[in-house]
């Protein structure tokens, strides 16, 4: 019934991903290929590289519902024209690195927070049924402006439902932790130093939530079958020393 249910949501659907060329667009664009069948399947990210990257793992020609869309969520023209007609939107772009925040707040803050507020504007004006936002545990009682900007994300993103009126649009938040071998996680660097006798860590007693990609990819998809919207999904999983 859960399958019926999920087809029924998703095949023949526009779908858009914001920062789709990132390890979670990957995971979540060869999930849907796999078991669904929308309409479209829209990538939008900024940079070309990694598109043309995507691309010879998705190629139009074998997978004809992927369109991929240059664009920035800062830039509120651009996402305008990619959003047209999307039913389903999954915001997974994000300045994410947290030193790199801290040398370039405002950067961070265009993107992370402005960006989301973009993303909730135009899909109200653009009447997208659901949008699942990606967080982070770093948002939770936040010591980094990395978190911090993405707490404010999720507050845009929950108290968006306020504003909707009569629209029918839902605006849900998943928050979960450390993508395990994610571009920017932390399991490469541990893996530099196998041969090596210490692991650089930040503190001694530190622990990190740590989720896999797929278990990412299937809370999301869990997500949008459950939203009613205002939530912040979060997901029990393991803690590591």
């Amino acid at each position: 019934r859960d399958k019926n249910f999920m087809k029924n949501l998703i095949n023949g659907k526009n779908i858009l991903v914001t920062g789709g060329t990132g390890s979670f667009g990957y995971a979540f664009t060869n999930h849907l290929l796999k078991n669904y069948k929308p309409k479209k399947i829209i990538i939008f990210s900024r940079d070309e590289f990694k598109q043309y990257e995507m691309q010879k793992k998705f190629p139009i020609k074998k997978y004809p519902v992927l369109r991929y869309f240059i664009g920035d969520v800062r830039d509120k023209d651009r996402l305008r024209r990619a959003m047209e007609n999307v039913n389903i939107l999954i915001h997974a772009a994000a300045l994410k690195q947290v030193d790199t925040a801290e040398i370039n707040p405002m950067e961070v803050i265009k993107t992370n927070i402005f960006g989301a507020q973009n993303i909730i504007d135009l899909s109200l004006d653009l009447e997208v049924e659901n949008v699942i936002a990606l967080s982070t545990d770093k948002a939770s009682s936040p010591i980094n402006l990395y978190g911090a900007t993405k707490l404010c994300s999720d507050k845009l993103f929950v108290t968006a439902n306020n504003i909707k009126g009569s629209k029918k649009i839902k605006f849900s938040v998943v928050r979960y932790g450390n993508v395990l071998g994610s571009r920017g996680s932390v399991l490469p660097v541990f893996l530099k130093h196998k041969d090596r006798k210490y692991f650089p860590l930040t503190h001694r007693d530190m622990t990190r939530f740590n989720i896999t990609l797929e278990e990412g990819v299937n809370f999301v998809i869990d997500a949008l079958k459950k939203n009613k919207g205002g939530e912040i999904f979060v997901p029990k999983i393991p803690s590591f020393k």
